[in-house]
């Protein structure tokens, strides 16, 4: 029998993101300096303020209250009507020093027996589903904010939006777990005000249903084209007015919107954030890592579905264990518990290869806070950062490592493929 599968996307502009943005953008600011930095900051915003708390140890110095705000006014929030906007807004800093407790139990004399900053498990997921091996409802989320974004920056054919917004996408699966239509689409937008209400819903659902979607399935590919017919039920700021929205609407909060970041509540998760931590810590490095072996897998044609799952003790490098699940579309003849031994031997999963392996000491991470950490595009960009003392760094960083599939041959040649 089909069945129906929902996956949600917020916005670079939802009070979370926000948090999650700002957070990352101080992890980059300090390993742009200092790669040798260890961060774990948080980040709290409501209406009019910012809080910053969190653990540092690093050789540099920061204007946090800075970089706070330029990435405030970066995603929209420059108007005093929002009643949050990044050159008023004040910002309030707790931030200390790192526990010596628990540098202890990272930092090692020889850099390869670091260990991990946390105990904890991680996963990583990827399926044969869309081309960039995503679970198609959250990639289909993702994209519509992606292009709401564009518009509401663009400024023409929309006018009327602002920074705030979610998004939602069920697909109806076949029994043999195949795409077969797009179900439903919710899109909530905070916009400006209205005269009437009747006429901004209207002009709301219209704009979204015959501007939004339209830009959207022009760069999709055909076969996810087709998945949008006649039949899909559209709820377009379902609760009416949505002028109220941001930080003065919610607070925001770092690490709130971990399925988000993650596989829409495909796969699996361990429990721990992202945004504002240092790749010392292994709740992110190591979730990129297994991202990195499954898609990797999958693209080599191990299986169609593959989810990864490896675990640490805080102060070890050595993993607990690795676990494979390939729900039953192994390729090989092979159980899952034999291609886990394979991804041991060509995948070193201490935190200082995986550091190593995907370049994660570079100021690399603003850019994963809004809109998924995973399924995204890898390419080197140039960045610049200005330290307080008028010190400036343009520095070529390579985005999104763990998407690429630069191991797929090593793994066809083990699993003889």
């Amino acid at each position: 029998m089909p069945y129906l599968f929902t996956s949600e996307s917020v916005s670079e502009g939802h009070p979370d993101k926000i948090s999650d943005q700002i957070s990352d953008a101080l992890i980059d600011n300090f390993l742009a300096f200092d790669p040798k930095s260890k961060v774990a900051c948080e980040t709290l915003v409501t209406t009019g303020q910012v809080f910053l708390a969190g653990e540092v140890k690093s050789d540099t110095y920061l204007d946090v209250q800075k970089i706070a705000r330029e990435v405030i006014n970066k995603i929209g929030y420059t108007k005093s009507e929002y009643m949050f906007d990044g050159n008023s807004c004040g910002v309030l800093s707790a931030i200390h020093e790192q526990s010596p407790d628990i540098n202890q139990g990272v930092d090692r004399s020889s850099p390869e027996e670091q260990g991990a900053g946390d105990q904890g498990m991680m996963f990583g997921y990827a399926t044969k589903e869309t081309e960039d091996y995503m679970p198609l409802a959250l990639d289909l989320s993702h994209k519509i904010l992606i292009e709401l974004a564009a518009l509401r920056r663009e400024n023409k054919d929309i006018t009327y939006l602002r920074p705030d917004a979610k998004s939602q996408v069920t697909i109806e699966y076949s029994d043999d777990n195949v795409p077969q239509r797009i179900d439903a689409i919710v899109v909530s937008t905070q916009h400006d005000d209205f005269d009437t209400e009747a006429n901004m819903l209207a002009k709301i659902k219209s704009d979204i249903i015959n501007i939004l979607i339209p830009r959207l399935k022009a760069k999709l590919k055909p076969e996810i084209q087709k998945l949008f017919t006649d039949k899909i039920t559209y709820h377009i700021n379902p609760t009416g007015k949505f002028v109220i929205g941001g930080p003065h609407g919610d607070t925001g909060l770092t690490g709130r919107k971990i399925i988000v970041d993650t596989y829409g509540g495909k796969g699996a998760h361990g429990g721990g954030a992202f945004s504002g931590k240092d790749p010392s810590k292994v709740d992110r490095s190591a979730a990129y890592a297994t991202r990195h072996i499954a898609k990797n897998l999958v693209a080599a044609g191990v299986a169609d579905e593959i989810l990864v799952q490896v675990s640490y003790a805080i102060g070890v490098a050595k993993p607990m264990g690795i676990y494979v699940n390939t729900y039953g579309t192994a390729k090989v003849n092979m159980t899952d518990g034999e291609i886990a031994k394979k991804v041991e031997e060509i995948f070193d999963m201490r935190p200082y290869a995986i550091e190593q392996r995907l370049k994660l000491r570079n100021p690399i991470y603003q850019e994963t806070a809004a809109y998924g950490h995973m399924g995204r595009k890898n390419e080197v960009i140039t960045k610049v950062f200005r330290s307080p003392e008028g010190i400036e760094l343009k520095l070529d960083v390579e985005l999104f490592t763990w998407e690429k599939l630069d191991y797929v041959d090593r793994v066809k040649s083990s699993f003889g493929l």
